[in-house]
């Protein structure tokens, strides 16, 4: 079986990327290699997060290996919070505050669209490999839904009436930023184990 190792120890991106990836490949976390520490996050872009958090933990272990990060643009805070979507309340700070931070901004604000983008970097045998998925919609005014994390009882994706913690995981996988880079990057390993 292959084995991957994901630069995360949240478990709920961890639950989504293996229910992603399927059975064919082993999906370990930070956690299954003893990496408990905090990884730079220090870049200014998206991409450059992923970038760095993949490095970091490729020349720790040497393992095949993949990270991600993810940004919510909201078109009227000018494409905050972006890059500083994880800690756009402050350091330290919970989803929660983070939420209730961008409902306070966009309080009487008509424009509510904002799009959530995802990157993932990964390193297989050396080289790097990126795969980027996004997805539009629009940020409600009042939290719904348990499951997900994150803004995820916020944002209403176009073409749905749920918020992404309102769907079932199935639903919400299929259609996700996490959901459609991570499809390219199965597909693009898919292509390659086949040449």
């Amino acid at each position: 079986m292959n084995i991957l190792l994901f630069a995360t120890n949240n478990l709920h991106k961890l639950r989504e990327i293996r229910e992603i990836m399927g059975l064919d490949v082993q999906i370990l976390s930070l956690r299954d290699v003893n990496i408990n520490e905090d990884i730079p996050e220090t870049q200014d872009t998206i991409e450059g997060n992923a970038a760095q958090k993949a490095r970091y933990i490729y020349e720790k272990t040497g393992m095949n290996c993949f990270a991600d990060d993810t940004g919510l643009e909201i078109e009227a805070l000018d494409g905050r919070p972006g890059v500083y979507s994880a800690r756009y309340a402050g350091e330290g700070c919970s989803f929660d505050d983070n939420v209730d931070k961008i409902l306070l901004e966009l309080q009487g604000n008509e424009n509510r669209k904002a799009c959530f983008r995802c990157v993932i970097c990964m390193i297989m045998n050396g080289k790097e490999y990126f795969f980027e998925g996004r997805i539009n919609g629009v940020i409600i005014e009042v939290k719904r839904g348990k499951d997900g994390f994150g803004y995820d009882p916020v944002f209403v994706p176009d073409g749905h009436k749920q918020t992404f913690a309102e769907m079932p995981a199935l639903l919400k996988n299929g259609i996700s930023h996490r959901g459609r880079a991570a499809e390219k990057m199965v597909k693009w390993r898919k292509d390659e184990i086949a040449k």
